[in-house]
């Protein structure tokens, strides 16, 4: 008997709350979600046959996409955590961890994740099939044949969907796997011919075996259920370029990996036509570079060295203090800082600078992390802007594909609205 496919009719049912699940992973406006998914196997993404690409392939990934930009999160099978324990997968991960990777219970949030996904980095296994089944764009980043049956859907997938080359560049591979996407019609046709209808099926056919009567209610699926929310916390040391747009207007890039050299020199705003890259021309103002570190990154000579520190807290946690005072409290200690941030809401920070006074920046919740917001006005700043204009006018924060207005006000309560 045709019963359906379970799972995947939980997925199809669950389609209409993707934002819902990209609030839940901490999603901001204009950010791509990745999702990178191993299966079991030596020669998966997370294998043991001596070629482990995902835990080499992560630091680059974290150094070649900007922050703000992207979210990653690892979807990773049971039996990796259970091989391994969840100490040693964690343990190898850590770096890419501090630098915002998000690791998702392979039991109870995989398919809310790939509704999430704007592209799923993987292999041969059931989930990244799943991935494609949805339409969602896939590359393989490992595409083992060997195990597989020559006729079976998989091989046919596997044989004929894009592959991610890890000895390229990788950012130009994903946006490129992304803004040229063609779903293809194989896996979603072969996944299943009955979507929406394995409950009935199943509780027919169970009902039919043990010979008796079924229900009369509906045969239901557990709706998926929505996950904690987990924004991504970095706390590690950023590399922050960034471009005066205007008096009040900062294109910006923050990456996490500050030793990596991004491959587009100009930084976070293509120059204009006719402008050779690494050059200036009319208004096109120079990049800039500074350092950004979370206080609590492991590497305490990062935290030494930045221009800005941050961090994250509730505004009235009382082993932090009032936000104004762990900002003058962190320009105290660290003496080479030139302004603290501590981010107390989705789209709220204090900042102080040194030698002016503390201010509120205010932003839409679904806005770039107010932490980036902290760099933009210190790029401002450092161009000759004053905090009394920014009051005036407002701070524009733009990221690679999204434009956020900031409200700036004095820490005392006075306000200014944008103009």
């Amino acid at each position: 008997m045709l019963a359906g496919d379970p799972c995947f009719d939980r997925l199809l049912a669950a389609r209409p709350y993707r934002e819902r699940f990209r609030r839940a992973l901490g999603l901001r406006a204009g950010q791509r979600l990745i999702v990178l998914n191993s299966t079991w196997n030596p020669a998966s993404l997370f294998g043991d046959g001596g070629d482990d690409l995902l835990p080499s392939l992560l630091p680059r990934l974290t150094g070649e996409l900007a922050a703000d930009d992207h979210r990653l999160a690892a979807v990773l099978h049971p039996n990796i955590w259970h091989g391994h324990g969840p100490g040693q997968v964690r343990a190898w991960l850590e770096r890419a961890r501090r630098g915002g990777l998000a690791l998702l219970d392979p039991l109870t949030e995989w398919r809310q994740a790939l509704l999430a996904a704007d592209l799923v980095i993987g292999d041969h296994g059931s989930v990244t099939y799943y991935a494609a089944a949805l339409g969602t764009p896939v590359l393989l980043g490992a595409a083992p044949l060997d195990g597989l049956d020559p006729a079976s859907p998989v091989a046919d997938f596997v044989r004929t969907a894009p592959r991610l080359d890890p000895l390229r560049p990788l950012r130009p591979q994903l946006e490129s796997a992304v803004d040229g996407h063609r779903p293809h019609p194989g896996p979603a046709a072969l996944t299943t011919s009955v979507p929406g209808e394995s409950a009935a099926r199943l509780r027919a056919l169970f009902h039919g075996l043990i010979g008796i009567p079924e229900p009369d209610a509906p045969a239901l699926l557990d709706p998926l259920p929505l996950p904690d929310h987990t924004p991504p916390r970095r706390t590690t040391s950023l590399r922050v370029l960034t471009r005066l747009l205007g008096p009040y207007e900062v294109a910006l890039r923050r990456y996490a990996e500050p030793s990596y050299d991004p491959e587009e020199p100009d930084g976070p705003e293509e120059p204009p036509a006719g402008t050779a890259r690494g050059g200036r021309a009319g208004g096109c103002a120079p990049v800039q570079e500074h350092l950004a570190a979370h206080e609590d990154t492991a590497d305490r000579g990062a935290v030494a060295a930045a221009d800005v520190i941050f961090r994250d807290g509730a505004a009235d946690d009382p082993r932090l203090g009032p936000p104004a005072a762990w900002c003058a409290e962190v320009l105290a200690r660290h003496p080479q800082c030139a302004l603290a941030a501590y981010v107390s809401a989705a789209g709220t920070c204090t900042v102080r600078v040194r030698g002016g006074g503390a201010f509120t920046l205010t932003a839409d919740a679904w806005a770039a992390d107010p932490a980036a917001h902290a760099s933009a006005l210190f790029a401002c700043l450092s161009a000759g802007s004053s905090v009394e204009r920014l009051i005036a006018h407002g701070l524009t924060v733009r990221t690679a594909r999204a434009r956020h207005r900031v409200t700036v006000t004095a820490a005392d309560g006075g306000a200014a609205t944008p103009g």
